[in-house]
């Protein structure tokens, strides 16, 4: 007999897949056990039920490789909890390439699986034929071998989790549907069933494919939508090993394992299908879709090429599941912006069976320490904006999702649907300059502008892309003569009241208490130190700031400032991201530019660097700001959005004769590099504080009140750092670094580069990345600088020379010109 329901507990999970239930088991192993599950039909019913099985463990960063890998020791570690057997086994897969850019990128791949410690072996299409004897191997451009990697069964672990979930204390219950979340004063109270009230203290949205819906009763915005998955399984095949490997094969579209004697082969294709357009219903439990080989036939088709006894065997089972997508192809994690308590683990993409056990444990610990144990940015929430919760935008997206998965994951790549969302008042003028837009937070950016008579169009690859020099052209203009940036798209954050310099002198971790019209650049930092962002604070007056962020960071910020605005404060946070349009003028002649359309003095003397007024700039009055992303003297200029175009044309009709380009994020990107100009989510983020980024001139020690995380700073400024951003330049002018590549000195690898560019004045590529020396004290200049470096590039190390300094205008005097 069932137990009845509980009035009360301390945690309760929505949702009984295989994240749901990772989440339960490992909040009770964190303690909470008096935590509850609730499934509104049965255990792995919606998407689990249905998965392939496979746990394949390398990702494209290093957290979510982390979280990949755990799924192996959690399945491990409930067999040996309950007896039950999870089906997991380690079967190895190879991941095999027919093109030289899908061969580089694996080789990249392979790369990466070194700083994550993982054993890749570069084999030919022999040895893989050896390996997978029923394999085609023509065509193969090279293959690599992971055998870690396995496959369990997804219902069986799911299982065996939930029982060892029971076995430390937690209560789980199937037929159990949750109506609505209960909440007061923007905290969750509890949960309603048909069965009763739960009163509690969080609430984890684990509901898969219905997430959506289920957070949008509570304002929760979970941009999520389900779409078609399909594969097929086989007739039997005579003695057909059971230990083959999983065999991935991405320009196919498909994966391919044994499975009980037979072959199972999926595919992730482009031009998906979206389902549920109207809501999934609610009956809907261990379903299965309708049969669709006209849409499926050349997919089975590229696969038959690889696996020609496709053409020839029977099919026992064509199988169509739904499965929920995101916008950008990464699961959402974390507590919702604005509703204390309310928790999110959804939207995994198809890979929720590898991920989602370590996804679980992530959200477990978060739960329970209040903070993420990792920097888990690229999956937080808090990274979508309100729009992509719209159903039109999401189904159109969904179509190009699934099938990116096996896509060319090219450096730069661009999603092509769904697009046009988000204009500055400055688009159609970009446009008509020849602007090459990329999408980031929804903005439609030039990150290049082609020449008269080419087109703007992307042309992927690992090298020098076709539009590589026209953006060392706006590169150049920008460092000898002029460049306008439109960075309209950063997010703006107006902090205003009586306490917002108390409110502000907490959360920043240098001094905002300056006089109106200074521009203050500060981290803001947790309680361990870390860094939570990356802005600058512009004081206008006695009770008014402006916090300027990157783009994809405008709704994180802003949830950071409200939580830490204290109840009884006189502290407002208004977003005016759309209020402003932002051109940014940069470059040795930018001051001659802007006096000839500015009566207003931009001489050192009246303009110093880090100032900031108002200014007349043809009919209007806009605000300038003395600062830079680029290393150069320059001032970006925030304009009232309906006079932005009468600006701009004031702005450009005037430029005759200074050189002046139009530029684009490409080349903000290889300008910034060149200075070792810092990238929130990429070289600071919460697992890195300002020593051991570098910047402690940011840093406030003294100021009165203290900030958020002093006291840890502290502590390891005592201790001394164990790592440190080091700024590489390569030896051979010819290669180009991107993010995540090994770092190696003395032939030890001792970090990965966290960002990277060409950098066109040095005339050869830059990176950003942690060096590791081991000990607490020993990352000092002298260890950093003393040894002999490589860069590893798609499996090949490159010489490289490291410095501590910017290698361009190391001193800044350019900036303060």
């Amino acid at each position: 007999m069932s137990s009845p329901l509980p009035t009360h507990a301390r945690a309760v999970v929505i949702g009984g897949g295989i994240v749901g239930v990772s989440v339960a088991y490992h909040l009770v192993r964190r303690g909470w056990t008096d935590t509850v599950l609730l499934e509104r039909k049965q255990l792995t019913s919606g998407t689990t039920w249905h998965a392939a099985g496979l746990v394949t463990k390398l990702r494209a960063t290093l957290n979510m490789t982390i979280l990949a890998a755990y799924a192996e020791e959690l399945f491990r570690d409930v067999e040996r909890e309950t007896g039950l057997s999870t089906g997991f086994r380690t079967t190895g897969s190879i991941l095999v390439a027919r093109t030289e850019g899908r061969w580089t990128e694996i080789k990249r791949g392979i790369s990466m699986g070194r700083v994550c410690g993982f054993d890749v072996e570069v084999i030919g299409a022999t040895q893989a034929k050896r390996m997978w004897p029923l394999m085609d191997e023509s065509g193969i451009v090279g293959a690599a071998y992971l055998p870690a990697d396995g496959v369990a069964n997804p219902s069986d672990a799911t299982l065996a989790i939930v029982k060892a979930f029971r076995g430390r204390g937690g209560q789980a219950f199937e037929h159990t549907a949750v109506t609505e979340v209960l909440t007061k004063d923007g905290r969750v109270t509890g949960v309603r069933t048909e069965a009763g009230d739960i009163t509690c203290e969080v609430v984890v949205n684990c509901a898969g494919m219905w997430a959506r819906e289920l957070g949008a009763r509570n304002g929760v915005r979970i941009p999520l939508h389900a779409a078609e998955h399909f594969y097929l399984v086989t007739e039997p095949v005579p003695d057909l090993p059971s230990n083959l490997p999983v065999l991935r094969c991405p320009d196919d579209t498909a994966y391919i394992r044994e499975d009980a004697g037979k072959i199972m082969v999926g595919f992730f294709e482009p031009g998906a299908k979206p389902w549920g357009m109207d809501g999934i219903p609610d009956d809907f439990a261990f379903g299965q879709l309708p049969e669709d080989w006209d849409h499926l036939a050349p997919f089975v088709e590229l696969a038959a090429r690889r696996l020609p006894l496709l053409r020839d065997i029977g099919i026992r089972l064509f199988f169509n599941g739904p499965e929920s997508f995101t916008p950008d192809d990464r699961y959402i994690l974390g507590e919702a912006p604005g509703l204390g308590g309310y928790f999110v683990a959804a939207g995994f993409n198809s890979v929720g069976f590898q991920s989602g056990p370590g996804a679980g444990r992530a959200v477990a610990d978060w739960i329970v320490d209040g903070h993420p144990s990792m920097d888990l940015s690229e999956v937080d929430i808090n990274r979508f904006m309100p729009f992509q919760v719209n159903r039109r935008y999401l189904r159109e997206r969904t179509t190009e999702v699934l099938g990116l998965l096996y896509d060319m994951h090219w450096p730069f790549r661009q999603v092509e649907t769904a697009r046009g969302v988000r204009r500055t008042p400055f688009h159609d003028r970009a446009a008509a300059a020849g602007a090459c837009f990329g999408e980031m937070a929804g903005w439609e950016r030039a990150n290049w502008y082609a020449p008269a008579g080419a087109e703007p169009r992307y042309e992927y690859s690992y090298g020098r892309q076709n539009w590589f020099e026209w953006s060392a052209e706006e590169h150049h203009a920008v460092r000898e003569a002029v460049g306008v940036f439109d960075q309209s798209s950063f997010g703006k954050l107006l902090v205003a009241g009586r306490d917002a310099e108390a409110v502000l002198g907490r959360i920043c971790a240098n001094d905002v208490a300056v006089e109106p019209g200074r521009i203050v650049y500060t981290q803001w930092l947790n309680e361990r130190g870390g860094i939570e962002a990356d802005v600058t604070v512009t004081r206008f007056d006695e009770t008014r700031f402006l916090v300027v962020s990157a783009a994809a960071d405008e709704i994180r910020d802003r949830t950071w400032v409200e939580a830490h605005i204290p109840a009884d404060a006189h502290c407002f946070a208004t977003d005016v991201t759309a209020g402003w349009a932002v051109l940014n003028v940069q470059g040795p002649r930018s001051r001659d530019l802007l006096s000839r359309v500015s009566p207003a003095d931009f001489g050192n003397a009246a303009f110093p660097f880090g100032m900031s007024r108002e200014i007349e700039l043809g009919y209007g009055v806009v605000r300038a700001s003395r600062v830079t992303y680029v290393g150069e003297l320059g001032w970006e200029l925030y304009i009232p959005s309906d006079l932005a175009g009468h600006v701009y044309d004031e702005l450009i009709g005037a430029s005759e004769g200074f050189g002046l380009r139009l530029a684009g994020y490409h080349a903000l990107n290889s300008l910034r590099v060149e200075k070792a100009y810092r990238h929130w989510g990429h070289d600071i983020t919460i697992e890195d504080t300002p020593l051991e980024a570098g910047l402690g001139f940011a840093v406030a020690w003294d100021k009165a009140g203290g900030f958020i995380g002093r006291d840890a700073l502290l502590r390891r400024r005592d201790e001394g750092i164990v790592r440190r951003l080091v700024v590489f330049t390569l030896d051979d002018p010819q290669p180009l670094l991107y993010h995540n590549e090994p770092i190696w000195r003395d032939g030890v690898l001792v970090g990965k580069t966290t960002s990277g560019w060409y950098g066109h004045t040095l005339g050869r590529a830059v990176g950003l990345g942690y060096v590791d020396a081991g000990a607490p004290g020993a990352a000092t200049p002298e260890w950093l600088l003393g040894g002999r470096y490589e860069i590893e590039i798609a499996n090949e190390r490159v010489p490289a020379t490291p410095s501590l300094r910017p290698l361009y205008d190391p001193r800044g005097e350019r900036i303060r010109a």
